[in-house]
């Protein structure tokens, strides 16, 4: 079966969606604009949906009366970190009048919950069964002190690294130990889940001196009982997914590399998460590298845990080839990014696999996209960013000149639209839609020019940013 034929897609994909048809739809809590394109195709399938809404977000929402939309107030976070750990306890601590509003919605509680991968799928929310979450176990995979067990068992080359207790004489010598001299870049501290997953580069730190170390230890001493301890790697930041479909379909279907558009802020050494990208090329080499590893990642997943599903790897291409640093067992950012060829059939396919239902594909016939993810590029420069507004939700294109964006004239329509909207506890910005990007163009320099231009127009303080090298060219 060629799934890179949308005749045949169409057909698979519209008996993947008998699991939806006609059924009550829940979705959330997120925000509204998140779910603007799943309302749509729940729409199709016949299905009454309800949105609980944490805002409107940044971008289009849903037409009226295209569903119900319920508002609900997450507590307040500083963190992405923090925001993703108080979901699904929030989720399943609903206030009475939004547990009123879900029941009156879906009186005979025939709804499926469909939420964000924080949520976990062990047990029903308001007895109804929850898609798009994952199991509580799968999800503690995500401890980055557990990625360095993974890649040796599935035979990845990594880089050397040392986990440590909370101990300062015992991080100072692996900071020394680990670092590399030539370069003078330090190391990076990556602190453990002991009290929930953490993400968005909220729990590492580039350490390079005394002062590095001492901030980073404060940091983490209070929040961890581990860290581990890993050279600087310099290159460009990338990640590599797949889908675990099991033995008997075959193992593994593996995708495409995806840049990672994480900026650096040397004045501080911290660092800044932007947006993803398929528009980056890497050497053929490297690519067939990655994907293999990823094959063999998503095979060990199967058969130590049980794995099915979706997964990501991020790593560095380095200059000595791609080395993982963090494992991501969900369906993260970058999956949605390469599934965007055909978001209706990866969401289907994924919601089967996690609820143990076998969507009849094999690994051969999933890949079969692959020319067409390569063929249709995709990708955005972002930003999320805690504790700074915007001062609402505003939309304007915009033109790059000499590496910086710059508002278009009103009336100009350039193909790239500039869009923030303020959030729970800070904004989002992006450029969506983006024409400024072509086959083999890193992300990360226009990421920059995004949020120079944002602390030019709006005040937001990201100060001075660099993109990382890419040193395999």
């Amino acid at each position: 079966m060629d799934l890179s034929d949308p005749t045949v897609r169409a057909v698979v994909t519209a008996r993947l969606g008998e699991l939806y048809a006609g059924r009550p739809v829940v979705l959330g809590p997120g925000v509204l604009a998140g779910y603007t394109t799943l309302v749509t195709r729940l729409r199709a399938l016949g299905c009454p949906v309800l949105v609980l809404a944490t805002g409107p977000g940044a971008g289009p929402v849903p037409g009226p009366g295209d569903c119900t939309v319920v508002p609900v107030r997450l507590p307040p976070t500083a963190s992405l970190t923090d925001e993703v750990r108080v979901l699904d306890r929030a989720t399943r601590s609903l206030p009475p009048d939004v547990v009123a509003a879900v029941e009156a919605f879906d009186p005979g509680r025939r709804a499926l919950w469909h939420t964000r991968p924080f949520v976990v799928t062990d047990e029903p929310v308001l007895g109804r069964q929850v898609t798009g979450g994952r199991p509580a176990a799968w999800l503690a995979l995500e401890d980055k002190l557990l990625a360095d067990q993974v890649w040796d068992a599935a035979g990845v080359e990594r880089a050397a690294y040392r986990v440590c207790e909370i101990d300062a004489a015992a991080l100072d010598d692996a900071s020394t130990a680990l670092a590399d001299p030539a370069t003078g870049l330090g190391v990076v501290w990556s602190g453990d889940a002991r009290d929930g997953v953490n993400g968005g580069g909220d729990y590492v730190r580039w350490v390079v001196d005394e002062r590095d170390r001492a901030a980073a230890y404060a940091f983490f001493a209070p929040r961890c009982d581990r860290v581990r301890v890993m050279p600087f790697l310099d290159g460009v930041p990338c990640s590599i997914h797949g889908t675990v479909l099991g033995p008997r379909a075959g193992g593994t279907a593996v995708f495409r590399p995806v840049e990672l558009a994480t900026l650096r802020r040397p004045a501080t050494r911290t660092f800044v998460p932007g947006g993803l990208s398929t528009w980056w090329d890497p050497p053929s080499a490297d690519r067939e590298e990655m994907r293999s590893a990823a094959r063999r990642v998503g095979d060990h997943l199967a058969a130590a845990h049980g794995y099915r599903g979706a997964f990501g790897i991020d790593g560095v291409l380095t200059a000595d080839g791609f080395r993982p640093t963090e494992l991501n067992t969900r369906a993260s950012a970058g999956v949605s990014l390469v599934a965007q060829v055909d978001p209706a059939f990866f969401t289907l396919l994924q919601d089967h696999l996690l609820l143990g239902l076998d969507p009849g594909l094999t690994v051969d016939e999933v890949e079969s996209v692959l020319p067409l993810i390569d063929a249709q590029r995709s990708g955005r420069p972002s930003t999320h960013a805690q504790g700074v507004s915007v001062g609402g939700t505003s939309a304007h294109d915009v033109v790059l000149r000499d590496g910086r964006l710059e508002r278009a004239a009103d009336g100009v329509a350039t193909g790239t639209t500039l869009v923030a909207a303020d959030v729970a506890g800070g904004f989002f910005a992006k450029l969506d839609p983006c024409r400024l990007l072509a086959p083999g163009d890193r992300l990360a320099p226009l990421n920059v020019a995004l949020l120079a231009h944002l602390d030019a127009t709006s005040g937001t303080g990201f100060g001075a940013l660099e993109a990382a090298p890419d040193l395999r060219t």
